[in-house]
């Protein structure tokens, strides 16, 4: 049941007409105190030189971090270079031009495993230096310019297409964000490293052709399916894609993306075994990407294909099912019979694909982790220091409030927050990001703020891309109060963002972890305070607990039920409204 509340008229002598708060007040994760934190840094499944460099960064992360007394838990340890990670000397000197002089812990686990070329699975804590992690290396690969002709002739290389990399973001946001990071990086010369294309939003194909493509899974397959009836260009494309990379994979894989992202998955990888089917031919035909057998995949065997999965899932249960109660010989002829459906499967890989996510859970079949493990077996896993724990640069403030005292909570905590960043930093910008769960939410506590003479910048959804674009700009130059929905958690970079308060307690560990980690970024301290009543108070206490414990934060909480259900269940959801004048 919903419940109306009205507002203290405490808060109406503080505002200029008393507000309409409609807020489902929820409780902040992560951990106020917080004991050891664990080190987890691992990468498996990589070929034994990158392993061990990979491995030699994470003891020295371990070291660094158990002993907690000011040293770095952002940066590698000075003797990890670019260079010594495989990076060129060129790449080197572009990325120390724009600052980037070392290495983050997580870049220097991550790009040996990427350049090795085996596919990649990145899943470290916000902030930890993910999107240059697979950017670097990828620009590394396709700046060296091997002599692809040798043994091949005139006539197949005239067929071949131009080699790219392929990245995917859920947003276009998240898009621009990442061809804006792109294209900061030049060469020697002066000029850009790669030719960098964003196809999101109202941002067309790009008239030459782009090293690195950048779009969300629905404009591409607009492209690929509706501009382009004919299918030839489709071709060309898939054929000439080598790297893809999958930002935000846990939300890719999940939701109204999955369709989107399998049937992308099946195209590439189609593309794959007819390449490695011609390749293998007993007569070593040319392989010409603009073949009618390419050209008519889709939309058939894209159906084919995950149902081929499917059914291969389903027939492994069942030879593991009935292995359990056979003898010994029956078991092996189980056995082979799996072999045979593998050997069935195998193909020549040519194309490489890496998953970035900050979370990712892997308990159970059907969670982005573990759909991944069973798509990518082989993959190499890098896991970050302190994934889906409490980041020890964090610090957590938890207010326990009422209906009549949460507007005056949330105002202090404002005020508290500008004039320590201001102590501490010494400068008159400071930024301060508002969560709410809801639009009406936002607007309603952008209308608070603004009636106590606080000046604010909103975003969400219903706002125009401009406006969202504006706003963000505005506030990362002039700083000030960012109020928005979980719009703004996932994958936005805003430097310096150095206090985070949750009006509305997420609603799903995985919410909260992107809600938190917009502060305490890039090796940077930052706080989080949290606005609870008594009906959240068991769930603060579950997550305070995790800290403690060093345990992950959705070990307190299911992905699949939110603490808005949790709630719900126990019949306290509370839910207040005011009237806004």
């Amino acid at each position: 049941m919903i419940l109306l509340r009205s507002i203290s008229v405490l808060n109406a002598s503080r505002l200029s007409s008393a507000p309409k708060l409609f807020l489902p007040l929820k409780h902040s994760s992560s951990s106020s105190s917080s004991s050891a934190v664990f080190i987890r840094f691992s990468c498996h499944n990589q070929p034994a030189r990158s392993r061990i460099r990979a491995f030699g960064t994470a003891v020295a992360a371990t070291t660094s971090v158990a002993d907690n007394k000011g040293c770095d838990t952002f940066f590698a340890e000075e003797s990890v270079s670019w260079t010594s990670l495989g990076v060129s000397d060129e790449l080197s000197r572009a990325l120390s031009n724009i600052g980037l002089h070392r290495p983050s812990l997580v870049q220097a686990a991550c790009i040996p495993s990427i350049l090795s070329g085996n596919d990649v699975v990145i899943a470290a804590e916000t902030g930890s230096g993910k999107t240059h992690g697979y950017l670097v290396p990828l620009f590394d690969k396709l700046c060296r310019t091997p002599d692809t002709s040798v043994g091949i002739s005139a006539e197949q290389t005239s067929h071949q297409p131009h080699q790219l990399s392929l990245v995917l973001c859920p947003n276009v946001m998240l898009c621009e964000q990442v061809s804006r990071m792109a294209n900061c990086l030049y060469g020697d010369n002066g000029e850009p490293l790669l030719r960098i294309a964003a196809v999101c939003g109202r941002q067309g194909w790009p008239v030459n052709e782009p090293d690195i493509l950048v779009s969300t899974p629905a404009a591409l397959l607009n492209y690929l399916y509706g501009i382009d009836p004919e299918k030839r260009r489709r071709a060309d494309f898939i054929r000439g894609v080598k790297y893809v990379v999958f930002d935000e994979a846990d939300m890719l894989l999940c939701g109204s993306f999955q369709n989107q992202f399998i049937r992308l998955i099946n195209m590439l990888r189609f593309d794959e075994k007819l390449l490695s089917r011609a390749q293998n031919s007993v007569f070593e035909k040319p392989v010409d990407s603009t073949s009618d057998t390419l050209m008519h995949c889709e939309p058939e065997d894209d159906q084919d294909l995950q149902m081929d999965t499917i059914l291969e899932e389903d027939e492994d249960a069942e030879d593991g099912a009935d292995a359990e109660s056979l003898g010994e010989e029956a078991k092996a002829e189980v056995i082979k019979r799996k072999d045979w459906r593998r050997v069935r499967k195998t193909y020549e890989r040519s194309k490489q694909y890496i998953f970035i996510a900050a979370t990712l859970p892997e308990n159970g079949k059907k969670t982005a982790g573990g759909v991944l493990k069973r798509m990518f077996p082989d993959a190499s896993w890098v896991s970050g220091n302190y994934l889906h724990r409490h980041n020890p640069r964090l610090e957590q403030k938890w207010i326990q409030v009422t209906v009549d005292t949460q507007v005056d909570a949330l105002i202090d905590a404002l005020n508290q927050g500008f004039n320590s960043e201001m102590l501490n930093s010494g400068t008159q910008v400071s930024r301060t990001m508002v969560f709410a769960n809801t639009i009406e939410a936002v607007e309603a506590v952008a209308k608070i703020l603004v009636g106590a003479g606080m000046e604010c910048f909103r975003y969400h959804r219903d706002s125009s891309l401009e406006e969202r674009m504006k706003n963000l700009v505005d506030f990362q130059q002039k700083g000030g109060v960012f109020v928005c929905t979980d719009a703004a958690a996932r994958g936005l970079d805003i430097p310096n963002v150095s206090h985070v308060i949750q009006a509305e307690f997420a609603s799903s560990a995985v919410d909260f972890l992107h809600r938190v980690g917009r502060t305490a970024r890039a090796g940077q301290p930052g706080l989080v305070t949290s606005l609870y009543t008594e009906s959240n108070r068991d769930l603060v206490v579950a997550v305070r607990q995790a800290g403690k414990l060093g345990q992950p934060v959705e070990k307190a909480f299911s992905r699949k039920r939110s603490f808005r259900n949790k709630l719900k269940k126990r019949g306290r959801f509370l839910w207040l409204q005011d009237s806004v004048n």
